[in-house]
């Protein structure tokens, strides 16, 4: 278990020194710096008071205590600035971090006017001076990391939304990895609501250590990190999905309320939208956007987004890849020697897993299927 606790914070740091020597860092870089060295650090702690440093060294004691309270907030304003981005944090968004800061100023004294030996005596419930500030801090920590999990969880699902709305790919902007973060980091505040629960609600004892379950998740988190965050799908900071005032401006119930544009004047937008469709074929363009397409109609993004959501009643990627969709039909009728990746990828398509994936969402079944289906079809006639 040592070797496995020493190795998760040399990845922890060696990912921290990544970042900060990473080329054009965005601040969720140097936030996520920040986040995987609290974890670090946090480990560390834990790993010393198993060694036993606590004992040899008391004044470690309780220096880590109140780390977790920085975790959540972190991880959120991890996901909300590689949303957003924006180069500074917000005044108000250091307001997350009073809980942690609170925590440390109460345990003031602790730090500097106990000495070791009751420092000791503490730690072991022999002295109670802290004991109830221990089990608020406890339950404000397991609230805290849950709660932020919940709403970061939530940033990811909005910024799904965001790509259907303005991107007609996705490759590279997927949030999938980050969402298994996030899932990582509440797994670890859940199971340790249940122990609380279990064991100091219903006065039930472990044989083991519980914590180490938690620990064991955290290592298991800074290794995915390492691996698919840094070395394979480091997308979520270099390929951000920035907030357009329009996104907040226009949505909910009163979507296009105000936008000012009469039916019949979006019905005129639409037959023009149709025919550079037909004519210019920009859906070929591998990362076409919203705002490209727009672009080269010469409109604005939310009048070319109002014009598909009402008159084709579809979102932007799925109206772009109906179009890919056929397209990819037509070239395999013309092209019966070539394989189907290579179809795919001259209709416009990124790559064969979201071309299987939009072909099967829209025609129900898998391409090599259906082809085989229109071929028998066609022999029958």
């Amino acid at each position: 278990m040592e070797v496995i606790f020493i190795s998760g914070i040399f990845m922890a740091f060696f990912i921290v020194v990544l970042l900060l020597t990473k080329k054009s860092k965005a601040l969720p870089d140097k936030i996520l710096a920040i986040w995987i060295a609290v974890i670090a650090i946090h480990l560390l702690g834990f790993y010393y008071n198993q060694a036993g440093y606590w004992e040899k060294y008391p004044h470690l004691i309780g220096v880590t205590a109140p780390v977790p309270l920085f975790h959540g907030p972190l991880l959120y304003l991890y996901c909300l600035y590689s949303l957003r981005g924006e180069g500074r944090i917000r005044l108000i968004d250091y307001l997350h971090f009073v809980p942690g800061i609170a925590a440390y100023l109460y345990m003031f004294t602790f730090f500097f006017f106990y000495t070791a030996e009751e420092k000791i005596l503490i730690d072991k419930g022999e002295i109670n001076d802290f004991g109830i500030f221990s089990l608020v801090l406890l339950i404000a920590i397991l609230i805290s990391g849950l709660a932020y999990s919940v709403l970061s969880y939530r940033l990811t699902i909005q910024h799904k939304h965001k790509i259907k709305s303005r991107f007609s790919y996705s490759e590279g902007i997927s949030l999938k990895w980050l969402r298994n973060c996030i899932v990582s980091i509440g797994l670890v505040f859940l199971s340790a609501i249940i122990v609380f629960i279990l064991r100091d609600a219903m006065d039930i004892f472990f044989s083991f250590n519980p914590e180490y379950i938690f620990y064991t998740i955290l290592i298991v988190f800074i290794f995915y990190i390492g691996y698919f965050g840094i070395k394979h799908e480091n997308i979520f900071v270099n390929n951000t999905l920035h907030e357009n005032p329009e996104d907040n401006k226009n949505s909910g119930d009163g979507k296009y309320r105000n936008s000012g544009m009469k039916p019949g004047v979006a019905a005129e937008l639409y037959e023009k939208l149709l025919h550079y469709m037909q004519e210019q074929k920009p859906y070929l363009q591998s990362k076409l956007s919203l705002p490209e397409l727009a672009r080269q109609l010469d409109i604005s993004p939310n009048q070319l987004s109002q014009v598909i959501n009402q008159q084709a009643k579809s979102n932007f990627h799925d109206f772009i890849n109906k179009y890919r969709v056929e397209e990819f039909l037509q070239n395999a009728e013309r092209n019966k020697d070539f394989s189907l990746l290579a179809l795919a990828l001259d209709s416009g398509f990124n790559s064969k897993s979201s071309f299987n994936y939009i072909f099967k969402k829209q025609k129900k079944i898998s391409p090599s299927q259906y082809l085989s289906e229109m071929h028998k079809q066609q022999q029958k006639n």
